[in-house]
C-alpha cells in the first residue's frame, strides 16, 4: 500500500530563516515540508497531512500559540505529533511563549536550542535528539497491535470487552475499569470491543473505543457486518480514523437476535468480511469516488484489519469452505486472523500449517475463552453460533465443578495452557475472553502461560477434543500430536448436480466470447437492449427463468456464475457470496 512505504514528512512552521534551515539540517532523514505563517501552515497541515508538526517561532508573538491550539482541535491535525521547538532567547525575550501560554501548551514536546547555528544541529541531532523524539510521538500514535503482531519475539494481549446495553449502565463503567486497570498493569496490548454479540442491542463499539483511547489503551473494533449497509461501514471506518482508532476484526456476526426493540431487527449483511476488507484496503491507498464527471481521492486512512476462521468445524464440507473463504479474506487485505472458539490443539494448529503450506505470513491469535461448566454446557448443545465445545469436555467441566471453588481454578489454569500452547505452536499473540474475568485474573493467564510455555508439548495431549466423525485437513503427526503438512484423504466424493451442470453449460455457451451462440446473439441482444419493449420482454422471461430455476430475487447484482449456480439472496440468509460463514453447525445454518 502507499502509506506503508511513503518517506517520513515532517512539517516545519517557522519564520525565522535561520529556524527552517537548523532544523531541516536537523530532520535530513525526513522529507521536510516548510511554512513560515500561520496560514501556510495551517494549510499544509491540512491538505499535504505530515506525519509530525514542529512548530517555532512566528510573527508576530502569539501568532505560534494560536496556530498550535488550531492544530491540536482540528478535524485533521488533532492526532499529528505536534513538537514545539523555540531557538534561543531568555525567557523575557519577545520571541518565546509567554508563561500563561506555556502552560496552556498543549503539546507532545517542549524544546528549546540554542541560536548558534552548527551547535544547534549538533545538539538537535546528538543531545536532544529530535528526530527520534518525533519517531517516538509517532510510534505511540501508530497501531500497538500490529507492531506487537509483526514482531517476531513479541507476543500480542488483547482483552475482549463485552459493552452492555443502554448508555448509563453499570457494565459501562465496568469495562472502562478494566481498561484502568490493563493500562496501568502493561500486559495487555489492547483491549477487544464486541459489536451488537449474539445479533441483539448493545453500546456502539466504536463510541465505547474511543473512551478507550482516551483511557491509554490500543482499542480493537469488532466489526459485524450484520447491521451495518456498505455506506454505513465505510461511514464508521471513516470515523474510527478521524479519532486515531487504527484496529479492526471484521467478521460476518450472529444473525440478529430477538431481543432488539419490539422484535426481531431486521439483518442487512450487505458486505460480507472480504469485500469490507477490500474496502479498507482501498481507503488505505486513498479511496476513489465519482462527484459527477471528476474523480475524487480521498486521503488515505492507516486501517489494520484482521479476519476470523473457524477450522472447528466436523463435516468436510463445512471446514473446505471456512479456508477456501478464509484465502479469500487474506487475499482481500486480512493482516492478522483470530479463530473462533474451539478447545482442540490440533485445529488450532491446522490453521498455522495450512497457512504455512499456502505461503501465507499472517500471524494467528490464540482464542482462549475462559470456560465454566454452565457455558460449556451451553455451547455443548450449540447455544452459540460457531462455538465448539465437545461431550468430552463438558464431562471433564461437570468433574471440576465439583471443586470447592466451583472450578474456578481449574478453567484459569486451562486457560494458561492454551495460552501456552498458542506460544509454543508459533502463534502471534493470544486473544483472552470469557464472561466476568477480572485482570488480576488475565494477568494469572499471562504469567502462568509464560511459565508453562517452556513444555507446551507437554499440554497438547490436554486439548484433544476431537468430534465424532470429524474431518481434519492435515494428517495427524503420531509423535507431537498435532498435523504433518500432508493433506488428509478427502471423505467427501461429491457430485456435480444435473441444474449445476445444465447452468454451467448454459452459462458458457451464452456468454463466453469464444461461442458461436455468443456471435451470434451478440448482435441480436444489442438491438433488444436499445429497444424498450423488447428488452422490458426479455428482462421479465430472464427473470422468470431464474425464478423457477434458482429463486432468483432479482438483486441487480446476479453472482450465480461464482457461487457455483446457487444464489446467494434467496439459499443464504445472510446473503455471503463468498462461502458460507462461521455459524454453521454440522451442515446446518445457524438460522435453520
Amino acid at each position: 500500500m502507499e502509506n506503508e512505504n511513503k518517506k517520513t514528512r515532517v512539517l516545519v512552521i517557522g519564520s525565522e530563516a535561520v529556524y527552517q534551515e537548523m532544523i531541516g539540517k536537523s530532520l535530513d532523514e525526513f522529507e521536510v515540508l516548510s511554512a513560515t505563517s500561520e496560514d501556510e501552515g495551517l494549510t499544509l497541515a491540512r491538505k499535504e497531512r505530515p506525519d509530525a508538526i514542529v512548530l517555532g517561532y512566528l510573527e508576530p508573538r502569539g501568532t505560534a500559540y494560536g496556530l498550535h491550539r488550531k492544530l491540536r482541535s482540528g478535524w485533521i491535525t488533532k492526532n499529528t505529533p505536534l513538537l514545539i521547538v523555540e531557538m534561543g532567547g531568555d525567557e523575557n525575550s519577545d520571541k518565546r511563549w509567554t508563561r500563561q501560554e506555556a502552560l496552556e501548551m498543549d503539546a507532545d514536546d517542549y524544546i528549546t536550542i540554542s541560536a548558534d547555528d552548527s551547535a544547534s544541529i549538533s545538539l538537535l541531532k546528538e543531545t536532544i535528539g529530535l528526530t527520534e523524539k518525533i519517531t517516538v510521538r509517532m510510534d505511540e500514535r501508530a497501531s500497538t497491535l500490529k507492531g506487537k503482531l509483526l514482531e517476531p519475539n513479541d507476543f500480542c494481549i488483547t482483552w475482549e470487552q463485552i459493552p452492555g446495553r443502554g448508555a448509563f449502565e453499570i457494565a459501562h463503567e465496568e469495562v472502562l475499569d478494566n481498561v484502568a486497570k490493563a493500562a496501568a498493569g502493561g500486559k495487555v496490548d489492547a483491549i477487544s470491543v464486541t459489536d451488537n454479540p449474539g445479533g441483539n442491542p448493545a453500546l456502539s463499539t466504536e463510541m465505547l473505543c474511543v473512551q478507550i483511547k482516551k483511557a491509554g489503551m490500543e482499542p480493537l473494533v469488532h466489526l459485524a457486518c450484520r447491521d451495518k449497509n456498505r455506506s454505513e461501514i465505510e461511514s464508521l471506518l471513516c470515523g474510527m480514523a478521524a479519532e486515531g482508532i487504527k484496529n479492526v476484526l471484521v467478521l460476518t456476526g450472529d444473525y440478529s437476535g430477538s431481543d432488539a426493540f419490539e422484535g426481531l431487527a431486521k439483518p442487512v449483511f450487505d458486505l460480507d468480511p472480504p469485500n469490507v476488507l477490500r474496502l479498507v484496503e482501498k481507503m488505505n491507498d486513498g479511496l476513489e469516488h465519482k462527484a459527477g464527471r471528476k474523480t475524487i481521492k480521498l486521503a488515505a486512512t492507516d486501517l489494520y484489519a484482521g479476519a476470523c476462521v473457524s477450522p472447528f468445524k466436523k463435516l468436510e464440507s463445512e471446514l473446505m469452505a471456512q479456508y477456501a473463504k478464509l484465502k479469500k479474506k487474506i487475499e482481500a487485505g486480512a493482516k492478522f486472523v483470530i479463530p473462533q472458539l474451539g478447545y482442540d490443539a490440533r485445529k488450532f494448529h491446522e490453521i498455522l500449517t495450512w497457512l504455512k503450506v499456502n505461503n501465507y505470513n499472517v500471524p494467528v491469535m490464540m482464542n482462549i475463552y475462559v470456560l465454566p461448566f454452565g457455558t460449556g454446557r451451553f455451547m455443548n448443545g450449540n447455544g452459540i453460533p460457531g462455538c465448539i465445545v465437545t461431550d468430552k469436555q463438558v464431562a471433564e467441566l461437570a468433574e471440576e465443578k465439583k471443586a470447592a471453588d466451583k472450578g474456578k481454578a481449574a478453567m484459569l489454569l486451562k486457560a494458561a495452557k492454551m495460552y501456552a500452547l498458542g506460544k509454543g505452536m508459533g502463534m502471534g499473540g493470544a486473544h483472552i475472553a470469557g464472561h466476568g474475568i477480572t485482570y488480576e485474573q488475565v494477568e494469572y493467564i499471562i504469567d502462568k502461560g509464560e511459565e508453562l510455555a517452556a513444555n507446551w508439548e507437554s499440554l497438547v495431549a490436554e486439548f484433544d477434543y476431537p468430534q465424532e466423525d470429524g474431518f481434519y485437513l492435515f494428517e495427524k503427526d503420531e509423535k507431537t500430536g498435532l498435523n504433518t503438512e500432508v493433506y488428509a484423504e478427502r471423505m467427501s466424493k461429491p457430485k456435480a448436480p444435473l441444474m449445476y451442470k445444465f447452468t454451467r453449460l448454459a452459462h458458457h455457451m451464452i456468454f463466453e466470447e469464444k461461442s458461436p451462440v455468443f456471435k451470434i446473439l451478440k448482435p441480436v441482444l444489442g438491438w433488444v437492449d436499445n429497444s424498450k419493449l423488447p428488452k422490458h420482454i426479455m428482462d421479465y422471461c430472464e427473470h422468470m427463468a431464474k425464478v423457477s430455476m434458482f429463486n432468483c430475487m432479482n438483486c441487480g447484482d446476479c453472482a450465480l456464475f461464482d457461487t457455483a449456480y446457487v444464489c446467494p439472496m434467496s439459499q443464504c440468509p445472510k446473503s455471503q457470496r463468498n462461502g458460507p460463514c462461521g455459524g454453521s453447525y454440522e451442515g446446518w445454518c445457524e438460522v435453520y
